[in-house]
């Protein structure tokens, strides 16, 4: 017979990994509120993506620059890296606590994951 403190652990341990999921961010006013004020950093990479529509910041030893809009429940950026164009490109948004996942082709693609840092 299992006890009642083993029933409760086997539970939190099942609801664990549902509770660490990314949760899409489907509308641009709760975009907006994530990255205002936030810099999004991975390894080599910083970021600003402004509540007004444009990207700056460094990848590499490169300046990133661009805009973005947000079409359809998607983040819609056109972006260039050190002077070269990486294209328009439409992505799905996914966000979990300070971290945020864009994926590529709205969804399809390769995903990047970010860390949110207070400017």
């Amino acid at each position: 017979m299992l006890g009642k403190s083993t029933v409760c652990l086997t539970l939190f341990l099942l609801a664990g990994p549902a509770y660490a999921e990314f949760a899409k961010v489907d509308s641009e006013r709760a975009f907006k509120s994530i990255v205002s004020g936030k810099t999004l950093t991975r390894p080599m990479v910083r970021l600003r993506v402004s509540p007004q529509g444009d990207i700056s910041g460094r990848g590499l030893t490169w300046d990133v620059e661009g805009s973005w809009s947000w079409r359809d429940g998607y983040f819609c950026r056109d972006l260039y890296w050190g002077g070269s164009a990486l294209g328009y490109n439409c992505q799905e948004v996914r966000v979990k606590g300070s971290q945020i996942r864009f994926t590529s082709d709205q969804g399809a693609g390769d995903s990047a994951d970010f860390r949110l840092r207070p400017n």
